[in-house]
């Protein structure tokens, strides 16, 4: 698997790219559909199908609607069947197997068979696109899509087809007809793309080994690693996930594609509320268009309001995984979110910034103590550790290896920031500096690729969502 990515590195993409610039410009949609399909079958060749019966449903579900467009209840009969096949197969491939235990555990004289289904990767985005692809239609912001290559394309564009973000047809409509590719704009994406790999190689995968290290020492990690264990994961699953979203707008660019930004330096927030509208915000911008703001938004009233956010963070929880912690980790936030709209919003804003970012940081943190332990019972254990219920300092062991990952954990707190992005925008408005920028470039993919070799499998973190 570690020979994967460098063989998309080093043999997919540059053929791709090549074969892509080559083709005349009408036919570079059935290019980059055929590119998308290789790449979905290397990992797994037989759910190519089912991404083809999703394009398939969705692409004639579209044509449908726009051809009942008056007849209004035939629109609506399509739209709310659409839903139902999409969200349907979703449920079956991501959630069959967690319904059947729960029904087992709150019913244990039913004992039903519990279906063990393999997670087609990328289901969660994909299904997500395309949902707002025929809701859109059928709301009549978009024209519909008559070319079923285009709208193949859209689905399964390989840059994001894995991990997000979360592309909404609308966002891409103009550009899937007609897109101009520029130098600028390659090179440009050249070097996001350079970014994200970075951070998921020397960022993401350097926590998520300090992490292990903490796991591993379980109760002689004492509080104090363990709550450096917690952090390191925190800037691991950012690290990794925004590092694949700044991959993802990269490869777009490089095709003459501009994504959304998925990631806007969420850990320099002051409230909770802040946050969520820098994490993640192609789903976050997902769940409100089609699920916060249908249910009557901030419309209806404050008590209306909680209720919605309640269901929105419900549906964000069960959106990243078949686990009750899932669930849990959503609401949590749902509820955190709920007392800020109430009144604490209006208490930190008169409070000095660094009470609202410590108050942030700290509920982050412990938001992700709930995101990663699926078993219950571990996580009742490491939260324990984290409020000295097995001391407080580490055994020596722990100590000296967490000590010298201290540098690292300084350069992922600072690269978390945007001051880096700062820095960067002043050397390169200076001509004389630009060597050192491409130069720069060069050497992150160097190093980048001798880790690539080096060091084990690890995959991207959202790719099991």
């Amino acid at each position: 698997m570690v020979f994967s990515s460098l063989i998309f590195l080093f043999l997919f993409l540059p053929v791709v790219l090549a074969i892509y610039y080559i083709t005349p410009k009408r036919f570079r949609n059935f290019t980059l559909f055929i590119a998308d399909l290789v790449f979905y079958a290397w990992g797994e060749p037989m759910l190519v199908i089912l991404m083809l019966v999703s394009i398939v449903i969705n692409y004639t579900a579209g044509i449908l609607i726009g051809i009942n467009r008056e007849k209004k209840t035939a629109a609506k009969l399509i739209i709310i069947l659409d839903v139902i096949i999409n969200l349907g197969l979703l449920g079956f491939f991501k959630y069959a197997g967690f319904i059947g235990e729960t029904i087992n555990f709150v019913l244990p004289f039913v004992n039903i068979p519990v279906i063990e289904v393999a997670l087609p990767i990328g289901i969660s985005f994909y299904t997500f696109q395309t949902m707002s692809y025929t809701i859109d239609v059928y709301r009549n912001t978009v024209k519909v899509q008559k070319n079923i290559i285009t709208f193949g394309t859209y689905v399964s564009l390989f840059p994001q087809l894995i991990a997000g973000p979360i592309v909404r047809y609308e966002d891409v409509a103009q550009q899937l007809m007609d897109r101009k590719e520029s130098l600028a704009q390659f090179t440009d994406g050249v070097k996001v793309f350079l970014v994200g790999l970075s951070k998921k190689i020397l960022l993401a995968n350097v926590m998520g080994s300090l992490w292990d290290i903490v796991r591993a020492g379980g109760d002689n990690a004492g509080a104090l690693g363990a709550w450096v264990g917690i952090i390191a994961y925190t800037f691991q699953i950012y690290f990794d996930f925004s590092g694949y979203s700044d991959m993802a707008i990269g490869l777009g660019k490089m095709f003459g594609f501009e994504f959304v930004k998925n990631f806007d330096y969420p850990y320099i927030s002051k409230t909770i509320t802040e946050f969520w509208r820098r994490w993640h915000i192609s789903l976050g911008t997902w769940f409100r268009e089609y699920v916060y703001i249908p249910l009557g938004g901030n419309r209806r009233g404050l008590g209306r309001q909680i209720i919605n956010i309640g269901v929105v963070w419900f549906l964000t929880g069960l959106w990243h995984g078949a686990s009750w912690n899932f669930i849990f980790w959503g609401l949590y936030f749902g509820i955190i979110l709920m007392i800020e709209k109430i009144f604490l919003l209006k208490l930190l804003k008169k409070a000095p910034a660094a009470v609202g970012h410590i108050y942030s940081l700290i509920l982050i943190v412990l938001g992700w103590v709930l995101f990663y332990f699926e078993d219950l019972g571990e996580l009742a254990v490491f939260a324990g550790r984290l409020f000295g219920t097995c001391g407080f300092l580490p055994d020596t062991s722990i100590a000296s290896q967490i000590i010298s990952f201290i540098p690292l954990l300084i350069a992922a707190a600072v690269a978390s920031t945007p001051l880096a992005a700062i820095l960067y925008k002043k050397i390169t408005s200076k001509p004389v500096l630009y060597f050192f920028d491409n130069a720069a470039c060069i050497a992150a993919m160097l190093v980048c690729t001798a880790e690539l070799v080096s060091s084990d499998y690890n995959p991207f973190l959202y790719f099991k969502f």
